[in-house]
């Protein structure tokens, strides 16, 4: 069965993808005429939602409902950027590649998977950008339009209502500059609240070691996505209920998305950059990321490891990265604490082996360096790398023990 998970998967992602179209196409003969202004604020609401869900994929597919649903090629010239096919294509294309590199994941080795991982979770932040910057604004700027009332615009908003993506028609705004000063705003916010939670699933790829795990997680938010797009399709106010379901939930995860996000960008700059060729750990105050055994502070915040006066290890960090800075007192003594070398990022962990700081992918080879400066007790194999060595143990080609006590 394992072998056929890919292309199930593949399958499943273009269904998603395809069905919208589909359903947008039945439904195009007979739309609804509502020309209500509850109408078109139900429908963006879904708009907004899908595109923070999968921001490349939201707007390829947005795009290319417009260009889809224009008359003629006149029609087509003036759409917006993203509602081009030389910009919608090539966006889908990549939506498909990244859903075929996790697919084929579950069988790929991580080594080769995760710089692909790398590459995408920074394709994930910038579409975020470009969608907040842009798509978004354009799109709630023209509800402000239809709810003023003008004419020619209201005569769209039936077929706003019968579009397959709830998306809205594109226009020059009139009289809405007041309107949409007040709503881009929220908008905006809206999308940035649910992208925070999408783009959790992208980091939480980025750590896992396995290629099944990212294959379910990216597979449930395409799933998501295409819930939203059909409910929308089907009835704007149902889309626009399950979209404010879904923006409660990630504002309520939120201060954890936040976290994951940081790391996640930790994460690649220190990847893409080669960090550790230039990196020395100071003894000062080097910057980590909080594990779930430093009691009182979050998992994954930001900070940094330093000596209080008296000497005492303490971690320094700023909730939300802008708040009054706090401190964490590390009640352990330093010898009792061991750096465990991972794969792809080492960790600092407590006699019981629970992990109480993560370090950057810039410490890598800086292990030794940072147990000398802090008097730390040693450094062990752990995650994959503890895997490989007690591997080696059992082959006979290691010549040291490795204290299987100790994993990331």
């Amino acid at each position: 069965m394992r072998r056929f998970a890919p292309w199930t998967l593949a399958l499943v992602t273009l269904l998603v993808i395809a069905v919208p179209f589909a359903l947008a196409a039945a439904s195009a003969p007979a739309p609804t005429p509502d020309r209500s202004p509850g109408n078109p604020v139900a429908s963006v609401i879904s708009t907004v939602t899908g595109i923070a869900i999968s921001p490349l994929l939201g707007t390829g597919a947005y795009g290319a409902y417009q260009w889809m649903a224009a008359k003629d090629d006149a029609s087509r010239a003036a759409l917006p950027w993203f509602a081009q096919v030389s910009f919608w294509l090539p966006a889908l294309l990549i939506v498909g590649v990244c859903a075929l590199k996790d697919a084929l994941g579950a069988v790929v080795p991580p080594g080769l998977k995760k710089p692909l991982d790398v590459l995408e979770t920074m394709e994930n932040k910038l579409s975020g950008l470009v969608a907040a910057g842009a798509v978004v604004p354009i799109s709630v700027s023209t509800v402000s339009r239809m709810i003023l009332g003008d004419g020619k615009v209201a005569s769209a908003g039936a077929d706003f209502a019968g579009s397959g993506l709830a998306v809205l028609p594109l226009g020059a705004a009139d009289f809405s500059a007041l309107l949409s000063l007040l709503t881009v705003p929220l908008g905006v916010a809206i999308f940035l609240i649910v992208w925070l939670g999408s783009h959790a699933i992208n980091v939480l790829i980025l750590l896992s070691p396995w290629g099944a795990i990212d294959a379910g997680l990216k597979a449930a938010r395409t799933a998501l996505l295409g819930l939203v797009t059909v409910t929308a399709t089907i009835n704007p106010w149902v889309g626009a209920v399950l979209s404010i379901v879904v923006i409660v939930i990630a504002y309520l995860v939120a201060g954890w998305a936040f976290r994951l996000t940081v790391f996640g960008s930790v994460f690649c700059w220190d990847f893409l950059t080669g960090r550790r060729k230039s990196f020395v750990p100071s003894g000062g105050a080097d910057p980590m990321f909080a594990g779930p055994a430093l009691t009182g502070v979050p998992v994954r915040t930001y900070g940094a490891l330093a000596r209080s006066p008296s000497g005492v290890l303490e971690f320094k960090y700023r909730p939300w990265m802008v708040l009054p800075e706090k401190k964490a007192a590390i009640s352990a003594e330093p010898r009792g604490l061991v750096v465990g070398e991972g794969a792809f990022f080492s960790d600092v962990l407590s006699a019981e082996g629970r992990s109480l700081f993560s370090l950057p992918p810039r410490y890598r080879g800086h292990e030794a360096e940072l147990v000398a400066l802090y008097g730390l007790g040693g450094v062990k194999p752990a995650g994959l790398r503890k895997a490989w060595a007690v591997l080696r143990e059992m082959v006979g080609t290691s010549k040291q023990p490795v204290n299987r006590a100790i994993f990331n």
